[in-house]
């Protein structure tokens, strides 16, 4: 699974993931930094990425669209903890979800926590 993450969340972070073996690519890696959201989920879509991202507008622009992918990741409950406590959440989670994650969902994260949602929603 590829990881594009969202502004929003630390380079740290990615690199942490990069670490642990997963492939992961910051906005910021892709000249993405202050794009819309709506361009950064065009772009993982096209390339194959699931979007991490502690921004909630990400569920609801997939609603809105009916869209089936990409798939993302919204942490909740993070933007407190530092940047490698984000990627600690998603180093044991991501194993929990992969299989949902690469057939299409929304996948909500929290320390407590882990929901996920099929896409497209309807």
């Amino acid at each position: 699974m590829r990881l594009l993450l969202d502004a929003n969340l630390s380079p740290r972070v990615a690199e942490v993931l990069r670490i642990n073996g997963h492939e992961t690519m910051h906005v910021g890696d892709v000249d993405m930094l202050t794009a819309a959201d709506e361009a950064i989920l065009e772009w993982a879509a096209e390339h194959g990425y699931v979007v991490a991202t502690a921004d909630s507008d990400f569920g609801a622009l997939l609603f809105r669209s009916r869209s089936a992918s990409p798939s993302v990741v919204h942490l909740r409950g993070v933007s407190h903890r530092p940047p490698e406590a984000q990627a600690a959440l998603l180093v044991a989670g991501l194993p929990t979800v992969a299989g949902a994650l690469n057939a299409g969902a929304i996948v909500s994260l929290s320390p407590t926590s882990v929901r996920a949602r099929d896409l497209p929603i309807w």
